[in-house]
Order: structure tokens, then sequence, then C-alpha cells
């Protein structure tokens, strides 16, 4: 099992944005101390819920001041950005870190993120799957060209070729966060794992893998391929004596951060949005993950991982909004859960 951490960069009301780097910074730093396998970034613009723009800059920040710990974004909004761009900085971080980057890349929402960075709505409603296969032939092959719908341009060289200087992987892997049945068929038909999302229990989170199978089979993907996707399971994890007390220390805090972060998106085209209510939602996410004493975290984790089959684990450990706490979280889920999972 590696189980890792999923960073927002989230400003707590009350908090400044630096402030909030800082967290998300030392989050990484001691998570590394404290043996753990990833980091993986969340990437938002314009909104308090996250205030880190750029997953793979605050990757290339972190693969800097780490030796061991694996560096990934989740994720890195495909519509936003040229893929041939995002693949480039991709390939480089993979080659200089020594293969300890993998790139998570999404769909986004239908924000004004779309606007502000000229893509528009079609590239969030039509052109995901053709970012995806232009990003992943420029991480795969010596020199691409495109004639798509969005981008074409004559062919030009990959440089830098990330499996150049690392002949035993092919370049820095890639995963797709999967929040429908489309996005699941588009990972499965590509070979790509997912990345499954923190408000979606086991028995979902099941189904979608069962789902990403059966797709992959189809699409003539190999046994071998199949059985040795990688999955990350995106969830929360706050870790005290008592069960109550980790519950309490989430729905004293995360319900004004998300209320805050989730009130402040703009959609691109003035449709209406329904929001989680943000109580009710960290209570959700209470009863989803583990939340309680270090011995039912890792029973937690345990239990996920036999009913999904997912081994890999993203978990947001900032809940509590308190740097020293937020600190105490990493070190007690290296130091007192680690050891129950082997």
């Amino acid at each position: 099992m590696h189980v890792g951490t999923f960073v927002l960069g989230a400003q707590f009301p009350g908090q400044g944005q630096g402030e909030a780097l800082h967290r998300a910074v030392r989050t990484a730093e001691v998570a590394e101390e404290a043996g753990l396998d990833a980091v993986w970034l969340a990437e938002h613009h314009f909104v308090p819920y996250g205030t880190c723009p750029s997953a793979i800059t605050l990757a290339a920040l972190l693969l800097g001041r780490t030796r061991r710990i694996r560096v990934g974004t989740a994720v890195s909004v495909l519509p936003t950005v040229h893929p041939v761009a995002l693949g480039e900085q991709a390939a480089l971080l993979h080659v200089t870190s020594g293969g300890r980057f993998s790139l998570g890349v999404g769909r986004g929402g239908p924000w004004v993120d779309l606007e502000v960075f000229g893509a528009g709505l079609e590239a969030y409603e039509k052109g995901f799957p053709e970012s995806l296969d232009l990003l992943m032939r420029w991480l795969r092959e010596p020199s691409v060209s495109a004639s798509g719908e969005r981008f074409s341009f004559r062919e030009v060289p990959v440089v830098p070729r990330p499996a150049e200087d690392l002949d035993e992987t092919p370049g820095p892997e890639v995963v797709v966060a999967c929040t429908s049945p489309t996005s699941v068929r588009l990972a499965a038909e590509r070979g790509l794992s997912m990345l499954l999302g923190m408000h979606v229990g086991d028995e979902e989170k099941s189904e979608m893998v069962a789902l990403w199978r059966k797709h992959a089979r189809a699409a003539g993907r190999s046994p071998e391929e199949i059985s040795g996707a990688a999955h990350v399971s995106a969830g929360v994890c706050q870790i005290a004596d008592r069960r109550t007390d980790a519950v309490e220390a989430l729905t004293k805090a995360m319900p004004g951060w998300l209320k805050q972060g989730l009130d402040a998106h703009v959609t691109v085209d003035g449709r209406a949005r329904a929001m989680r209510d943000p109580l009710a939602y960290t209570e959700l996410l209470c009863g989803l993950h583990p939340v309680g004493t270090p011995r039912l975290c890792a029973d937690r984790l345990a239990a996920t991982s036999e009913r999904t089959g997912i081994s890999r684990f993203a978990l947001l450990v900032e809940g509590s909004g308190d740097l020293a706490a937020t600190e105490e979280n990493v070190r007690r889920l290296g130091a007192e859960v680690l050891p129950h999972l082997g």
C-alpha cells in the first residue's frame, strides 16, 4: 500500500494566501520526513478553496526540496493549457527528478478560468479527449504533429524526450481524474490509471474500477496492463487519540473553508451551480475516510483497499487549517498508521 498526502493549499477564513501556500510546502516536506510515499498537488484559479494556480510549478519546487518522495499533480487542468506546453514541463520534471514525477490531468469545471485563459466552453465540453491524446503522444513519441479541431501544427521534435535518459521508464506516469462513466472509459481505453475523488465511497469506487477494467479489456489492453493499473483514491485523514476529537477538529474548521472556497467559484456561462452544504459535506467525508485513532485510520485504509482493489491513497491532511496541527497529523500518519499497513 502506498500512502501520500493530497495538498490543496486551502485558505481558511482569516488566513492569508501566503500562509496557505507555506502550509502546503511544509506539508510536503514533512510527508517525506514521515516516510510517506507521495504528495499530490491540487490546482485552482481565483478561489480560496485552493491557492495553488499551477500544480506543476509547485511540483517543480517540491521535487527540488525533496530527495525520495514522489510528487504529482492532482490535477493539472487540461482545457486551460496547451497540452504540448504541459508535456514539455512534465518531461523536464521527469528527467531532472530521476522519474519521481507523476502527471495527473483532469477536465476541470465550467468555470471563468475558461474565459480568462481563452480556452472557451468548447474546450471543457468537447476538447478533453483531443488534448489528452496530444499530451500522451508528446510524452511517448520522438516527434509530434497535430491536425485536430483545436490543435494543428507541423511536425516538431520532442525536447527533452522523457524516455531518452531513463530507458527503464517510458516517461512520466499519467493518471486521469475520473468522476463519470465517460471519463472512466476515456482513461481505460488509453490504459491510464484513475484518480478517484474524495466525495465518493468504497462502493462507488469499486464500481468505477470494475468499469475501467471492462473498458480496458474491450479496448484490447493486455491482462498485465489491466492488473498493473495503479489507481489513486483521494480522501481525508485526521488522526487523534479519540475519534470524536478528530471529527471535531474537522467539523470546526472545514465548513468555513468550504463555504468560502466553493462560494467563490464563478461559472463561465452563468449556469446555476449546485454546491454542497459545507457542514454536511464535512460530516460525509468524516464517515467515508480515515478520521479517528491511528488504528481506526489504518483499518479504514485497509478496508478501502480490500473493497476497491486500490492500493494508492492521496489524503487531505490540512483539514484543521492549522500549520502545527497539520504537521503533527502528517507525522502521526507516518509513525502510527503506516506500521499497521505493512
